[in-house]
């Protein structure tokens, strides 16, 4: 089963993929580290962030690792890229 999701492109993470929002089509079940793999096989670009990201779900920050996620059609995902002020 899969959820169409609106991923967020924010900073860094905009500039990689050269999209501010897309909608893609998600396992509806998965795992944060998962989630983050697939957003890898979009946008290989994305790999200079692999340590530094961090991912929003619905709003709620989420560890990159083995914490489930269950999305739904509508859902955002937020990927927030280290800020630096100035």
């Amino acid at each position: 089963m899969t959820a169409r999701v609106t991923v967020l492109y924010f900073a860094k993470s905009a500039e990689l993929t050269g999209h501010r929002s897309e909608v893609v089509p998600l396992p509806a079940a998965t795992s944060s580290c998962q989630l983050w793999a697939l957003l890898l096989e979009l946008h290989p670009s994305l790999a200079a962030l692999q340590d530094q990201v961090v991912l929003a779900v619905r709003q709620q920050y989420v560890a990159l690792g083995d914490q489930a996620l269950l999305l739904a059609d509508g859902d955002e995902v937020a990927v927030v890229p280290p800020l630096s002020g100035g």
